[in-house]
């Protein structure tokens, strides 16, 4: 059973226009809008959203609730010896087949995947990264926030060498403090070795065909560590890369 509740959120112009808006997908829900019902603090997206607007930059943001103990293999896009066979892709499905038209039928969208994104961060940027390169292809922004690189072997950088070059806008971005250790010196190793696992997927990404700035926007935070404040405070960037220019587009369809 898939019982939980979808969050929307509305630009600050929605109810005074008739236009049609980007929509950006969020994982872990519960982290993005409440303090009350966060992890370890939230996302401030509505706050966020309402300082963007004030750029030009508007769009729908849908958050989508974890499911508690099934977040691992629901945000698993392969199976992992120690987490079990992943059900990622059928995740996927969920969010093409059953929200997306929801959300399209609902609220005023704009539903081609130039305009619509998906974000989250460590499993949830994972998956992220997975949708995008995952046919039918349905979005065509994707934010890539400390992405769990380690998860089933690794198994995130073939799955990417051997996607096709999919059209589109990839934010990724990792901390240099993401984890701890018995020791100051412990952390500093296990986050180098961290963080030199995204430069990697940075890499492939451009070799695959992405160009840095135009289409890739790739950021690491000194001393920033793998939790929601970090990622609550490098949101703006993300969403201002992957949304920028987006706002001549947003209108009534013909």
């Amino acid at each position: 059973m898939n019982h939980r509740d979808i969050l929307v959120h509305l630009p600050p112009s929605y109810r005074f226009t008739q236009r049609h808006y980007p929509v950006i997908y969020m994982h872990d829900g519960q982290n993005l809008f409440d303090q009350a019902t966060s992890f370890s603090g939230e996302w401030h997206v509505d706050e966020t959203m309402v300082r963007l607007s004030a750029e030009g930059i508007e769009a729908i943001v849908v958050g989508i609730p974890n499911m508690g103990g099934q977040r691992l293999a629901e945000y698993g896009p392969f199976a992992d010896p120690y987490h079990g066979p992943g059900r990622g892709d059928r995740y996927v499905s969920f969010l093409v087949d059953t929200v997306k038209p929801m959300i399209d039928h609902d609220f005023r969208t704009l539903p081609g995947r130039e305009f619509t994104g998906i974000l989250g961060s460590s499993m949830g940027g994972l998956i992220s990264l997975f949708a995008f390169f995952q046919p039918p292809y349905a979005f065509g922004l994707v934010g890539v926030m400390s992405p769990s690189t380690w998860f089933a072997d690794a198994a995130i950088y073939d799955f990417v060498r051997e996607a096709p070059l999919v059209p589109g806008k990839i934010y990724l971005d990792v901390g240099t403090r993401e984890y701890g250790g018995k020791t100051a010196a412990d952390a500093q190793k296990r986050s180098r070795r961290y963080y030199a696992t995204v430069r990697h997927l940075k890499r492939l990404l451009i070799r695959k065909g992405y160009r840095p700035v135009h289409d890739l926007r790739y950021v690491e935070e000194k001393w920033a560590s793998h939790h929601e404040p970090a990622w609550a405070r490098r949101l703006p960037d993300a969403l201002r890369f992957l949304l920028q220019g987006l706002a001549e587009n947003v209108g009534v369809p013909s």
